[in-house]
């Protein structure tokens, strides 16, 4: 079994190699990593390409050429997001990059795609030796996504360097806790914050790569010819690390050009967290940033703390911690960063050449081992117009042609019953929670 992560990622190696490797132990065999910032820089990524298994796509003038011509931009179900600065940027940005992706891992033979952040890692519970692969094999063949409710980190004390390793505790999931608990615990378990969770409570999903599908925002994903058939598991997790460092509010702050007020931070932020977190981070003195993110973020009350933990609301898990100290241990990221050097020279010669996401990814992948991208080039000689993949002869040009002519019929079918994109949402809150209760 093949499986595929893709992320968009502006971190650095420091938070990547932990991610990737931990990810690679569980068992995914393949990266698409579209990179910008501290991630894009050529030593980093010098060092991400001499991985095994790990595709790089870099922010040039070519991505977002293809992605300008991308048919997302032509339909519905993420229009809400368009143009609009900050988080919906990044939630457009995404989708733009899962889509691609989609067509990375076809060609390269994937059997699953799921979308991660780098501050996210795939919990395998209740699967034999804590492996994803196996958890993933024993998902009924009918079923085109798995979703993983996520568990949301829940810090101890507020001078954190390696959230990986020094983090165990996690606040879990409304799908995984008893309602009544939920229900009665809520205003303790919140702390005074907007929500359950600081930031976004529906999960993640991983998909079997198939034809005509395509992703519905950063969560979900979706096909273009039917409603996909979905299940949640009920023990594996997605464990999110969110502001786990205290620099984090910083520099969330300094992404965004918002103004700090209550109306504008709107325009920028979907989730109520985030805007507090934006408006104390651009307002507030260093102290008074400090003292507020204790009383929101850090989990000093130990009390507090076992009870949630004896009601299960909180719950410690040590998995991560136990495999990312053994690889460093092991001195997996040093050689990691020593493999890259050697890298450098080789991967400033390689060109990757862009698949085209205008269509719905319907043609056939040509599988060679690695990450393999169609373009136009012909073959010298050929009696046809060849399309090759890196000099593999590939489709002939009127099979591509006919394909294209399924592709329009494929896009008049799918224009109706448009489903919209799937945005971060927190947990259920005390209102939505009383109007379950009369329901029930």
């Amino acid at each position: 079994m093949q499986i595929s992560i893709t992320t968009s990622t502006s971190a650095g190696l420091e938070q990547i190699l932990p991610w990737l490797y931990y990810h690679r132990v569980i068992g995914v065999t393949n990266f698409f990593l579209f990179v910008e910032s501290k991630a894009a820089s050529p030593h980093s990524t010098a060092v991400l390409e001499a991985i095994p298994g790990v595709t790089v796509i870099h922010p040039t003038k070519e991505l977002e050429d293809k992605q300008a011509k991308s048919r997302i931009w032509n339909e519905t179900w993420l229009a809400g997001f368009f143009f609009k600065p900050c988080n919906y940027e990044l939630f457009v940005k995404q989708s733009l990059n899962m889509e691609m992706a989609i067509v990375f891992a076809r060609e390269a033979g994937m059997d699953w795609i799921i979308h991660l952040d780098t501050d996210e890692l795939l919990h395998p519970a209740g699967a034999a030796e804590y492996s994803l692969r196996r958890l993933l094999q024993d998902v009924a063949a009918d079923v085109d996504m798995a979703v993983f409710p996520n568990y949301e980190s829940a810090i101890e004390h507020d001078d954190i360097k390696d959230p990986f390793s020094e983090v165990s505790m996690f606040k879990k999931n409304y799908d995984h806790v008893m309602k009544e608990t939920y229900f009665e615990l809520y205003q303790e378990a919140t702390r005074g914050n907007p929500n359950y969770f600081l930031t976004y409570g529906n999960g993640k999903a991983a998909s079997r790569v198939q034809d005509n599908m395509r992703p519905n925002g950063a969560h979900r994903w979706h096909n273009y010819m039917k409603s996909p058939n979905e299940i949640k598991f009920e023990e594996a997790a997605v464990l999110h690390y969110t502001y786990t460092k205290f620099s984090d509010l910083s520099s969330r702050r300094d992404r965004c050009g918002c103004k700090p007020t209550k109306e504008d931070v709107k325009r920028c932020f979907m989730l109520e967290f985030d805007r507090a977190a934006f408006i104390i981070a651009s307002t507030a003195s260093q102290e008074e940033m400090k003292r507020w993110y204790k009383e929101h973020v850090v989990w000093t009350d130990k009390e507090l703390n076992l009870k949630l933990m004896r009601n299960g609301l909180l719950t410690r898990i040590y998995a991560p911690q136990v495999i990312v100290q053994g690889l460093r241990e092991a001195g997996v990221f040093s050689d990691a960063l020593l493999a890259g050097q050697a890298h450098v020279e080789k991967s400033h010669s390689q060109m990757h050449v862009l698949p085209s996401v205008s269509q719905p990814n319907t043609i056939p992948a040509t599988n060679t081992g690695n990450s393999t991208i169609m373009n136009n080039k012909k073959v010298k000689g050929a009696s046809k117009d060849i399309y090759t993949v890196r000099g593999i002869i590939g489709q002939p040009k009127d099979l591509v042609n006919e394909q294209a002519a399924d592709r329009r019929k494929l896009l008049e079918f799918s224009s109706n019953g448009i489903v919209a994109a799937i945005a971060p949402l927190s947990p259920p809150d005390m209102d939505q929670l009383v109007s379950i209760s009369l329901r029930t």
